[in-house]
């Protein structure tokens, strides 16, 4: 039997996206949640009892703010590989509920970190975000790139990540890999995002909520290509310096973008999904909200070197896969109270 490997956030979308995935090679896993859902209860829930149902996996309810909780967990499972995704997630959110955020996105990595490290793990791999290039970064953007002026808080505290990764690769030669996420989307997906949202006041008749004029860019990538990026990168934990263009640490501390390399518009994302719905969105522009960026484009060129592959899904053909998954989940399950969507 396999030593379990560690995944927080496994009730979330990405999480338990992987978690199956995992499960589905024969790789025990010990998934971790604090179930805490931030939107559609229901469908949080629904993803935590898909987990709990899978062989070789133990489900855990775990808040990684608890620092006892964590190493009492930690020092049982010595975990070779911990993937930590558990966060509160959402550019908008992060404006109303800061503190919130600060405490689980930088609290809760610091707590996974140290733990790691006290119990001798051998990669931890995490999620960030593309929104650490805040506004003003040149397209594509490149893991060169500044990233020194987030527009939100939500950006803050992913950037305040990587920091804190680079601290205990370079300070405990903790090896570490982050991921610069771009506009994950998909079955079981965030009903906060945009294209979730999108979805849900389209199908339900109800005025879509633009904010903007619908020309800003988005790099969507599917979540089935993320999960083949976490895979990948988490067998081959960094084990010295870095160039630049994946962080350009002198330390086990890498940094990659993880995007389709594409781009559309939100205007193009909703006639799309019109189409795959069979109805018409009645728009009603509102003024974009502070922390949005005006686009998003990746460079996955590092990533595809190091795997000899990068995220290929076409929008297209990941939006039909979430199109027939929502008209399944939406049949038996009531549309959730409307929301003001994100697009990260």
């Amino acid at each position: 039997m396999s030593t379990p490997w560690l995944v927080t956030g496994a009730a979330g979308f990405i999480g338990m996206h992987l978690t199956e995935r995992l499960a589905a090679v024969g790789q025990r896993v010990v998934a971790v949640d604090d179930l805490q859902a931030t939107y559609e209860p229901a469908l949080t829930a629904a993803r935590w009892r898909r987990v709990q149902q899978l062989d070789a996996v133990e489900a855990v309810p775990l808040d990684v703010t608890d620092e006892a909780g964590t190493a009492a967990l930690l020092a049982r499972v010595r975990p070779p590989v911990v993937i930590h995704l558990a966060a509160r997630a959402g550019v908008r959110g992060s404006h109303l509920e800061p503190m919130a955020y600060l405490r689980s996105n930088v609290l809760g990595f610091a707590n996974v970190l140290e733990q790691a490290r006290a119990t001798g793990v051998g990669h931890v791999v995490y999620a960030s975000s593309s929104s650490v290039y805040g506004d003003d970064a040149p397209v594509p953007f490149r893991v060169e790139h500044p990233a020194d002026h987030p527009v939100s808080v939500y950006a803050a505290t992913k950037r305040a990540d990587e920091l804190l990764a680079h601290s205990y690769a370079h300070a405990f030669g903790l090896p570490c890999t982050g991921l610069r996420l771009f506009t994950v989307y998909g079955p079981w997906g965030r009903p906060d995002m945009a294209y979730f949202a999108f979805a849900d006041a389209i199908h339900a008749g109800r005025p879509l909520q633009v904010f903007g004029d619908g020309s800003a860019l988005r790099d969507f990538t599917y979540v089935d290509d993320v999960v083949d990026a976490i895979l990948g990168l988490a067998d081959q934990p960094p084990t010295g310096p870095g160039g630049a263009d994946v962080g350009g640490a002198d330390a086990p501390w890498r940094v990659y973008n993880v995007g389709h390399g594409g781009q559309a518009t939100v205007a193009e994302l909703i006639e799309a999904l019109e189409q795959r719905l069979g109805r018409s969105a009645r728009r009603v522009h509102l003024p974009a909200h502070t922390g949005d960026v005006r686009r998003t484009h990746a460079d996955t060129t590092p990533l595809r070197e190091r795997l000899g592959r990068s995220p290929a899904t076409p929008l297209a053909a990941g939006l039909d896969r979430f199109a027939a998954w929502f008209l399944d989940h939406r049949a038996g399950v009531p549309a959730p109270t409307t929301t003001p969507p994100t697009s990260h």
